[in-house]
């Protein structure tokens, strides 16, 4: 009998209605029921590690999540968490980077509709995600509308519908059809890596994206607060205009200024390549580091998980220029 944790931290698939909109309410026990005849074929422990809107799910409790995932990894068969769906994906690309070597599957998943309302698609998403739960994955994963993502390439891209979640430039894992689940083993994480914990974050970190006409003297707000690191999303394949206002100067600037700077590009799929066009090459000239299909939410979390580990530039550009847990399509 597979043994699996429980943990919920919240999110609208744990809500109920109240006078001021929906709020969290419901405890991980209360939701164990919606697996139906499942659950009495597993043995699962249920914990309420934290009971958040996910909009409030911020680096310090990204820092909870890894540590409880790390304690338990030993204990269990794999882990299934319930979390809010507007920065499920930062958790999962921050978890990805913040446990290497993870032995165990990690499967993160919520609801657009509360499990208390009939038509909610959240009964089919934690149903999915213990399934999961219990093959021989490992790694931090995505369970939602009937697909497993990795957890480092997935982006909300629907603020209402079913289909919430995308695998961004990487198939999904798995699938659910009329057959039931099918596991894709050369889509999921592979590593040799020892398992850790990466429990150190640099919260000063930003995203900016560009826009035509933007004036290069918002970056000094990095350097005016202490800003250790900043993930820019270019045009296209990673253009950056130095004609009237020079972009590419302010960021040769914070280079010199010790702060990694990391670029990718404003089109969901695809890679930037700053070899292409004359602004990119300029860019690569000046010390930034190149994103390629990474999505923002992976390159903002690995970044800080890189800047918790070190502040050296080359490090950080070693880093990125290595796939952890399939984060990156390297050239």
């Amino acid at each position: 009998m597979k043994r699996i944790l429980f943990l919920s931290t919240g999110g609208t698939i744990g809500c109920k209605e109240s006078s001021e909109g929906l709020i969290p309410a419901l405890t991980s026990e209360e939701l164990l029921p919606y697996l139906g005849d499942m659950g009495a074929d597993l043995e699962i422990d249920c914990e309420d590690l934290l009971n958040l809107d996910s909009s409030n799910i911020q680096p310090e409790e990204w820092q909870t999540i890894a540590k409880r995932i790390y304690e338990a990894a030993g204990e269990y068969d794999g882990i299934v968490m319930s979390h809010g769906t507007d920065t499920m994906a930062y958790t999962a690309s921050a978890l990805s980077f913040m446990l290497p070597g993870l032995p165990i599957p990690v499967l993160i998943t919520g609801a657009q509709m509360p499990l208390t309302h009939v038509l909610s698609d959240g009964i089919n998403n934690i149903r999915v995600a213990f399934t999961a739960a219990c093959s021989e994955l490992k790694g931090v994963y995505i369970a939602f509308n009937r697909k497993i993502m990795l957890g480092s390439r997935c982006v909300k891209v629907r603020t209402m519908g079913f289909d919430a979640f995308e695998s961004v430039n990487a198939q999904p894992v798995g699938i659910v059809d009329a057959r039931g689940l099918h596991l894709d083993r050369n889509a999921a994480v592979e590593s040799d890596m020892p398992f850790a914990l990466h429990e150190q974050l640099c919260k000063n970190v930003m995203l900016i994206k560009l826009i035509p006409g933007m004036n290069p003297e918002i970056f000094d707000i990095l350097l005016n607060h202490q800003y250790q690191g900043v993930v820019i999303e270019a045009f296209g394949a990673g253009g950056i205009n130095f004609i009237r206002r020079d972009l590419i100067a302010k960021l040769e600037q914070l280079v010199d200024h010790g702060i990694s700077v990391v670029v990718c590009s404003q089109c969901l799929y695809e890679n930037s390549d700053f070899t292409i066009y004359e602004t990119g090459q300029k860019a690569l000239k000046h010390g930034v580091i190149q994103g390629y299909d990474m999505t923002s939410e992976a390159c903002v979390t690995k970044l800080m998980v890189a800047l918790g580990q070190t502040n050296d530039l080359n490090e950080i550009r070693r880093m990125f220029a290595t796939a952890y847990v399939k984060e990156i399509t390297l050239p």
